[in-house]
């Protein structure tokens, strides 16, 4: 592989805690993308904002504003992990789709490229830049537009089941599924506008537990043991 775009769940980086972030969880993501970007592999990173923010299941906030204040919960997290990656030896850029002073710059595809060839890490946070679209619309896009190879999405459950595995032992866990099944069935892989950009643009993803031991480098080198959802 030579572009992956890696999403991380805000909640799994949180750790036990469930909130904010545990930095010893983050440190070990950075390791196991360095161990990538030392091989040459390009990786573009999205940060759900769910460690500081749930603002949809508030009835008191207007959703326009909900999701503003989630997509800065985004460029928080991508702040916070990039300063991290940056201790232990990688180089970082953080792009957003709107202006936010000296934090971040700019989105843009050639920009983007330029990251990835001068061999940094770039964060793509604010998800799309406006409301109504989670991050996981905006990790699909971002994806499509600077022509990653797949989306590997890195959850605190190591795949994707056919019903909640927390309320029913019995529930199955996909090897492999297609889009169009996750579409039919409505399985919550991705929400259902990223499904089907998913599907459109015939963009792969690849659910697996962040929490696994070397999760990430395990399911880039081929020990994959989560979910493929294929296009």
């Amino acid at each position: 592989m030579k572009r992956i775009m890696l999403k991380l769940s805000g909640e799994a980086l949180a750790g036990p805690k469930k909130t904010g972030f545990d930095e010893e969880t983050v440190k070990r993501v950075a390791l196991q993308v360095k161990e990538l970007t030392d091989e040459g592999i390009q990786v573009g990173i999205v940060i759900g904002g769910g460690n500081f923010w749930r603002g949809r299941s508030s009835e008191n906030i207007d959703r326009t504003k909900a999701d503003q204040i989630g997509m800065l919960a985004t460029v928080m997290n991508c702040i916070y992990v990039s300063e991290i990656f940056r201790s232990v030896g990688m180089l970082t850029n953080i792009l957003t789709p709107f202006e936010c002073g000296s934090f971040t710059k700019l989105f843009s595809k050639d920009r983007a490229n330029k990251y990835f060839q001068k061999g940094m890490v770039v964060f793509f946070a604010g998800g799309t830049g406006h409301p109504y679209f989670s991050t996981d619309t905006g990790v699909l896009l971002r994806a499509v537009e600077v022509e990653a190879e797949v989306v590997l999405l890195a959850k605190a459950i190591d795949g994707v089941y056919d019903d909640d595995p927390g309320k029913n032992p019995n529930a199955k866990k996909y090897e492999t599924v297609t889009i169009e099944e996750v579409i039919a069935k409505n399985l919550q892989v991705v929400d259902m506008t990223a499904s089907i950009l998913a599907r459109d643009n015939k963009m792969p993803m690849w659910v697996f537990g962040l929490n696994e031991e070397n999760s990430i480098v395990n399911t880039v080198k081929g020990n994959f043991t989560g979910t493929k959802v294929i296009v």
